[in-house]
């Protein structure tokens, strides 16, 4: 039996949702702590190489995130993006300075030959996070959106675009090349792993290209721990970001069911904001509730705590022999 006090855990996160439940689980864990960010959001951009969510990661994490727009650096400015518009350059994607210097440094370090999880390693360190933040993979793997507006890569349609394109299909080229690195292998194959958390991050946008690496979903269901996901859609909608507008374009009602039925040949439970409770009994799988709308440091630590606490159950219940919820079939 695994001491709650001692195990490690996985979490799965992209965006500013995922950073959010992140930092409660990081000061709750610290060290024990893995963090699978989403990298299909990466492009080049100015000749550097941005890396939007391990970013906002290593800055929610590191304390030095604009808490007003939840990604960026605090006390921020913006003499770069001033010169380059004067100097005729595009404008579109922000860049602002303290920003800047992550992005050079970190393309420095590629261009010498250092993985994006070697270099990721050190952002935090210099940091001072002591939960690990590892990309989903060190190949690119690249989000393209299939639109009424053509084929878009992911910055183009979510920064460019505002997300105005009607989203057709998802895509994640590069995926097949791609390969578990070792420090994601060695996570989730931790013998003192307690449990997986799926962050309220966007399914489409930001975790099923963790999904698409290959061999990474399988080495989810290898690991035995329980695997839960968080709801992104409250009250049919989502706090921020297009997930509902991109289901939807899919075809999908836009509500916390369609989230729980998109990962359900892989999760053993799900938290479902107490806002939807009555929708509780038609999720297939274990449910529970909980304010998942995080405003401040104290809603994010307490979802936190209901989430291992979740993971505990499941696997006091799998140790009784407890059999797990039926499936239940949407009319």
């Amino acid at each position: 039996m695994k001491s709650i006090d001692r195990a490690s855990y996985v979490a799965l996160s992209g965006g500013i949702g995922g950073a959010k439940l992140s930092l409660g689980l990081a000061h709750l864990l610290g060290e024990r702590l893995s963090l699978i960010v989403n990298t299909g959001d990466d492009f080049e951009h100015v000749g550097l190489y941005v890396s939007p969510d391990i970013d906002t990661m290593l800055y929610t994490l590191g304390g030095v995130v604009n808490t007003e727009t939840g990604w960026g650096r605090r006390d921020e400015t913006w003499s770069f993006m001033q010169a380059l518009g004067e100097l005729g350059g595009p404008t579109w994607f922000n860049l602002g300075d303290r920003d800047l210097a992550t992005h050079a440094e970190r393309t420095r370090r590629l261009t010498a030959g250092e993985t994006l999880t070697g270099i990721t390693a050190h952002l935090a360190s210099r940091l001072g996070i002591a939960a690990r933040v590892l990309p989903m993979a060190d190949a690119p793997v690249r989000t393209l959106i299939d639109s009424d507006a053509g084929v878009l890569a992911f910055q183009e349609y979510f920064v460019r675009d505002r997300c105005r394109p009607a989203v057709r299909a998802i895509r994640h080229d590069g995926a097949p090349a791609a390969c578990l690195s070792p420090q994601v292998r060695k996570a989730l194959a931790a013998p003192d792993l307690a449990g997986i958390i799926i962050c309220p991050s966007n399914p489409w946008l930001s975790i099923d290209p963790i999904l698409a690496v290959p061999g990474l979903s399988a080495a989810l269901r290898a690991a035995g721990a329980p695997i839960i996901a968080v709801t992104p859609i409250v009250g049919g909608a989502a706090l921020k970001g297009p997930t509902a507008k991109i289901m939807g374009e899919l075809g999908l009602t836009p509500e916390a069911l369609s989230i729980a039925e998109h990962y359900a040949d892989l999760i053993d439970g799900f938290v479902l904001d107490i806002e939807d409770a009555a929708a509780a009994g038609a999720i297939p799988t274990r449910t529970t509730l909980a304010q998942t709308v995080m405003q401040t440091f104290d809603d994010k630590v307490a979802l936190a705590r209901h989430c291992l606490a979740a993971c505990a159950s499941i696997a006091r219940q799998r140790r009784a022999g407890a059999p797990p919820p039926r499936a239940k079939v949407r009319p």
